[in-house]
């Protein structure tokens, strides 16, 4: 199938588009569509949301812009040819708002792929590790001479690619199973699904609406495209009739330089490997990027390491199995920091990692009462109001060689705006600490 077919029509001049969400992805899809020619209704439930940004919204009203803001109403979206919505909204919520059914309602990833021409498309999701792996990915790519652009869910949207003018050689994305859910004609040349695992309940119907999502990223590929897997997806991959070429993979120690930690990490390593291979990276400007590699914040970084003590800080754990991971990762004792927003999961089953590896565990902010229901007699169990002072309490009890690890297994909204919010503030009391 030509790449030129995969795509779904370009949006006509004067066509109504509805942008539900004034963050930074709906922006860069509002300008792209006003670049189209396209009228756009741009609503946020925020009434404050443009609060200190005065020059976006002069360039809205420059652009024609019309602006609603405050609780959305089914009437908003009466005239729309096209909805597209902020990755943070369920597509099932949207639907009972857009009443017509010939509204198309699409991400932003998906508006902004019908305006690329032929860069081929290199697209990662995955419950975890998918950031390090495109990260990964875009440093192999680089470390072969490629001009490369790294985006969508992992920072820069694609439509901001698409209004920058600017040419790569191949585009690296990360891409989430909200994004997905809202993608008809996304085709990636070669598409990486690592993992499965329960996330996003609380966005989901359920685990089966949460898998198809994952799944759509290889909906669109044909026989010259490829695809990814993790080898515990193989049965999964089955009942999807995956048409593309399928490689699975698992954890290799093929990199024998990284500045990595855990298991999963080689996982990653394989996966980002397996897939720029099919652009022609060698193995050895995979193992010099893997080399120069450094790890993302909030994920199992290193901040400090005083008299002997390994503060680290994995905030980008949000869900019980990501915690598994993380303790795997470590062969010395930990001292455990989680809590925040429980999105769901079985933290009962971690009770054999918790009894063999964990010394004790601070416990933070809200969902105490699942870690405590589900670890009661396994290990001591603290509580504390905020971060601050369960940090100070396993940093006064710890001892030379242990791992005293921030993994909250949580979202991290009820203390903090985000995860990187929540980071960034352990990084600074582990820097006041005395």
């Amino acid at each position: 199938m030509a790449l030129e077919k995969r795509r779904g029509r370009r949006m006509r001049s004067g066509e109504q588009a509805v942008v539900v969400g004034a963050g930074r992805s709906g922006i860069a899809a509002t300008r792209l569509l006003c670049r189209a020619g396209v009228n756009v209704r741009l609503l946020d439930s925020n009434p404050k949301c443009l609060s200190g940004r005065e020059d976006l919204a002069a360039e809205l009203t420059a652009l024609g812009v019309d602006l609603q803001l405050g609780v959305h109403e089914p009437r908003q979206f009466d005239d729309a040819n096209y909805v597209v919505p902020s990755p943070g909204m369920p597509v099932a919520r949207l639907k009972s708002l857009v009443t017509s059914k010939s509204t198309e309602i699409l991400a932003e990833m998906e508006l902004a792929w019908r305006f690329l021409n032929a860069e081929p498309v290199l697209a990662i999701t995955g419950t975890s590790g998918k950031t390090t792996t495109a990260s990964l990915a875009a440093a192999m790519l680089h470390a072969q001479g490629y001009a490369v652009f790294l985006g969508g869910n992992i920072g820069t949207p694609l439509s901001e690619y698409v209004l920058s003018g600017r040419k790569a050689d191949v585009l690296v994305l990360e891409i989430s199973s909200f994004q997905l859910q809202a993608c008809s004609t996304f085709c990636p040349k070669a598409g990486i699904l690592l993992n499965i695992t329960p996330n996003h309940l609380d966005y989901h119907k359920d685990m089966d609406e949460y898998t198809e999502a994952k799944f759509r990223l290889f909906r669109c590929q044909d026989e010259d495209d490829w695809a990814v897997l993790g080898e515990s997806l193989l049965e999964e991959a089955q009942r999807h009739h995956i048409k593309a070429h399928k490689i699975f993979i698992k954890e290799q120690r093929r990199f024998t330089h990284s500045q990595l930690l855990g298991a999963h990490n080689r996982f990653n390593e394989e996966a980002a490997w397996q897939a720029c291979r099919l652009f022609g990276v060698t193995e050895a400007n995979a193992a010099r990027a893997v080399e120069h590699f450094a790890p993302l914040p909030n994920r199992l970084e290193r901040v400090a390491d005083r008299d002997g003590i390994l503060f680290v800080n994995d905030s980008k754990c949000t869900t019980v199995s990501s915690l598994k991971v993380a303790l795997e990762a470590f062969d010395r004792p930990i001292r455990l920091l989680c809590g925040g927003k429980f999105k769901g999961g079985d933290l009962a089953a971690l009770s054999g990692l918790v009894r063999e590896k964990v010394r004790e565990v601070a416990l933070f902010g809200a969902s105490r009462e699942h870690f405590e229901k589900a670890w009661q007699n396994l290990v001591p169990i603290t509580w504390h109001a905020t971060l601050e002072p369960a940090v100070r309490f396993v940093s006064a009890n710890a001892q030379p060689g242990d791992v005293i690890l921030m993994a909250p297994a949580t979202s991290s909204f009820d203390l903090y705006r985000n995860y990187e919010e929540r980071g960034e503030d352990f990084r600074r009391i582990v820097g006041v600490l005395g």
